[in-house]
């Protein structure tokens, strides 16, 4: 991918904003990456150690962990941004890890070490050259997953399709928790929920809010320690019970749009 924007020189001030991310892309935009993190004081060292050091910041959301998370995202990254999850859920500690991150250009990634953290060049580069949310997908060409079981593949499957068919989108992937977006997007797509549902909520929103969408190509990798909080049948549920409220909650803006003071009254004088 070629990119408009060119490395600093030294001396020339205005180029001078730009941090060389590769041999051929440099950026202006702070980028923060926003990790939520529960007792995930083994994983963090192989999450970390991928991260790009020209990221403007880490934001740790942690999840009243009962181990050294945070002693170890100290350690691994002196100027970590630590924020205190008052709530539940993934979703509760993603909006936390939001609101406190300062990046015109946010990342989310997983604590378990699923995520390699060298592919936020891509996504960073699908934002600065136009796209306003980038989603991974470990389904379109390129991408991968080695921690995705027969009943997990095919309910992600059954869902996407669901969500491509009642909002118009052509995703590959629905239930994946890397990606990047404009900080704008935020006050598009306005976040209500607390659980693992909040990815399918974020895809939806975007779409629904018109905002141009970019898959990028990601490998998922088995979750190095520990066990996952994510329940299948119980979580794809969740996930259900969003698609059909949105849909249900896109239907009802239709109708009032229908009916609304202002078109009726183009009608009349219309008619």
């Amino acid at each position: 991918m070629t990119s408009v924007l060119h490395p600093a020189v030294p001396g020339d001030t205005p180029a001078s904003r730009y941090r060389p991310v590769s041999s051929h892309l440099a950026i202006a935009p702070p980028v923060s990456v926003v990790i939520p993190a529960m007792n995930e004081a083994e994983n963090l060292p192989y999450v970390f150690k991928t991260l790009p050091a020209w990221i403007h910041e880490v934001v740790l959301v942690d999840g009243n962990s009962t181990d050294d998370t945070v002693r170890v995202a100290r350690d691994l990254w002196p100027g970590v941004k630590v924020v205190e999850q008052h709530g539940r859920g993934k979703g509760d500690a993603l909006i936390a890890g939001f609101e406190a991150a300062s990046g015109d250009i946010v990342v989310m990634v997983d604590a378990d070490g699923s995520a390699d953290g060298n592919e936020i060049v891509s996504y960073v580069s699908a934002l600065v050259s136009g796209a306003d949310f980038a989603k991974g997908s470990r389904f379109a060409n390129g991408g991968g997953t080695d921690d995705m079981t027969f009943v997990r593949r095919l309910g992600n499957w059954a869902l996407c399709t669901a969500v491509n068919r009642k909002f118009g989108a052509r995703y590959t992937d629905l239930c994946y928790g890397y990606n990047a977006f404009w900080r704008h997007c935020l006050d598009k797509i306005d976040l209500d929920c607390t659980g693992f549902e909040v990815e399918t909520l974020m895809n939806i929103r975007v779409v629904k809010a018109g905002l141009r969408v970019q898959e990028i190509p990601s490998h998922e990798y088995l979750r190095i320690h520990g066990t996952s909080n994510l329940r299948a049948v119980r979580d794809g549920l969740r996930v259900l019970r969003v698609i059909l409220r949105e849909r249900s909650n896109r239907r009802e803006l239709r109708r009032q749009e229908r009916h609304s003071p202002l078109l009726e009254s183009v009608r009349g004088e219309v008619s």
